[in-house]
């Protein structure tokens, strides 16, 4: 990172306050070739005004975000068009990698094998954090349940199948539990959201980890598939004695309840946005951003949080106008597109993250030209 007084003096005169940094990518090709040209420093930072037309797939789990972001970003840049498709993390993942979008979405980080075999120069791109929730219909539960790691298992392993069951009532006393069977939903499709689920049931259950294990589809011991965060938020509620598992903004969005779960400190906690962020502090941060949280300890960390990825390519662009467009839409979303996350119910990337992604996008090359090189703020 360099500073220079010449920048500091232009700096100061323009506003007095604000320091700015300049970041200098490192080299990416073969052995021997030159060290490319940064791009040009840009000390005061917009939208740069190129004409493109962006492409995404992925995630349902940020779609209400990702659609905020693309109506709002129209207005602030004209001239670049962008459509995100929520098809689910795994279709998603594949359309990024046959190069039939510009950009994925994947609540679920790609494999180290995946990348080694399909897509060599993918980049994790973290956007916002949130919380992934059981969630049910029950006409007799009067206030919100509490589930443990250990009931969730159970429900979803086919072991816990009536509401009133000892597990359950044990957890929630003042609720006169029916005598209902619960009937269990999943997502039908490849899925980020079910990624983040059964990890955090991987990680909390040695029969489901050992049965059943964890990624974006799986063999379910029990229920009915729904496809999307959508479907399975309208299943729920048409269906009464069912729980699902949906991403925060879908159960509050459709009124259903968010129950308190029991976090790895042994205390029940809602998926506010302070707990969700609870659940990134003191997480090691590896080179590449890929990360879990779930699980995580603390005494206030929501146990099913994770962070949302956009898939990007480092050196295998070539439209430069495309290239320049996305990664300003992408810095937009990081820097000023943060504040509709809080609005939307997500959380906010913490500072040190944020940092981190965007020196992801100051490592894109196109060619031998560094693509973006904007301010880390």
């Amino acid at each position: 990172m360099l500073r220079t007084k010449t920048a500091r003096s232009i700096i100061a005169v323009c506003s007095g306050f604000i320091a700015l940094f300049m970041l200098v990518g490192p080299a990416y090709g073969a052995k021997g070739t030159p060290t490319p040209t940064p791009a040009p420093v840009q000390q005061t930072w917009e939208p740069r005004n190129v004409n493109a037309t962006l492409k995404g797939s992925g995630a349902t789990f940020p779609n209400p975000l990702y659609q905020t972001w693309i109506s709002v970003y129209k207005q602030v840049n004209p001239s670049v068009s962008i459509s995100y498709q929520a098809v689910g993390s795994g279709q998603g993942q594949t359309d990024f990698i046959r190069y039939l979008t510009d950009f994925g979405g994947t609540d679920s980080i790609l494999t180290d094998e995946r990348i080694k075999a399909e897509a060599p120069d993918t980049l994790h791109v973290p956007t916002v954090l949130g919380a992934v929730v059981p969630t049910y219909n029950l006409d007799e539960a009067t206030q919100p349940l509490r589930f443990s790691a250990e009931t969730l298992a159970g429900i979803y392993l086919g072991d816990i199948t009536k509401w009133n069951d000892p597990r359950i009532a044990a957890e929630n006393p003042a609720i006169d539990l029916p005598n209902r069977r619960i009937t269990v939903v999943y997502r039908s499709d490849a899925s980020g959201t079910s990624a983040v689920w059964t990890d955090y049931l991987a990680k909390v259950s040695t029969d489901w980890r050992t049965q059943v294990g964890s990624g974006t589809t799986v063999k379910w011991p029990a229920g009915i598939g729904a496809p999307g965060n959508a479907g399975v938020a309208s299943t729920v509620l048409r269906t009464n004695g069912a729980i699902g598992y949906v991403e925060l903004v879908f159960a509050l969005g459709n009124k259903l309840p968010v129950p308190q779960v029991k976090n790895k400190a042994g205390n029940y906690v809602v998926p506010t946005l302070a707990n969700v962020t609870a659940a990134a502090a003191g997480v090691t941060i590896p080179a590449d951003l890929r990360v879990s949280i779930t699980n995580a300890d603390g005494a206030n960390s929501y146990p099913i949080s994770a962070f949302t990825y956009i898939l990007v390519r480092q050196q295998t662009y070539t439209d430069l106008a495309k290239a320049q467009a996305l990664t300003d839409f992408i810095y937009w979303g990081l820097t000023e597109g943060q504040g509709a996350s809080t609005r939307l119910g997500y959380a906010p990337l913490p500072g040190a993250m944020r940092v981190k992604a965007i020196e992801q996008l100051q490592k894109i090359r196109v060619g031998n030209k560094q693509v973006f090189n904007g301010p880390v703020k």
